[in-house]
């Protein structure tokens, strides 16, 4: 059964998520601004959306690039995925950055990223004082291969 997120406008220009097709995994998220704002090169900027969502207990709300902003453009998520967590009520602004060599601009009612709803789990932690041995070991970043 699917989780029912419970979303308001905060202001009467704000459009509420939709998916754009049937078999969609994200809503994309629109931006509600008063203005446009232009993000210059290697910029960062937060995006209102105008909207607040009630997210099940047992949710997240998982933000994430459009990739045709990201691939025409160079514009991304600077924290992506960005979490909403399930006991957030404030207004969801998307915080963008610039990777391109021109200046974008935002205007109001553009697609700007994507919202998928996923399950989420509390991990028990339990402290100890030595782990289980593996073959990778301690082995970090590039250690696995090409």
């Amino acid at each position: 059964m699917a989780p029912r997120v419970q979303i308001k406008k905060l202001r009467p220009d704000a459009v509420v998520p939709q998916y754009q097709t049937a078999n969609a995994a994200g809503l994309d998220l629109c931006a509600a601004i008063d203005a446009p704002i232009t993000i210059a090169p290697h910029a960062r900027a937060i995006i209102a959306t105008g909207l607040a969502m009630a997210i099940p207990s047992g949710f997240e709300g998982q933000v994430r690039p459009r990739s045709g902003l990201a691939k025409n453009h160079g514009v991304t998520l600077t924290n992506s995925p960005g979490t909403i967590d399930a006991d957030y009520r404030g207004e969801i602004g998307i915080l963008l950055i610039n990777h391109g060599s021109e200046p974008f601009t935002i205007e109001s009612g553009h697609r700007i990223a994507q919202l998928v709803i996923a399950p989420v789990l509390q991990a028990e932690l339990e402290e100890v004082a030595e782990l289980s041995e593996t073959v990778r070991g301690g082995g970090g970043f590039g250690s696995t291969g090409r």
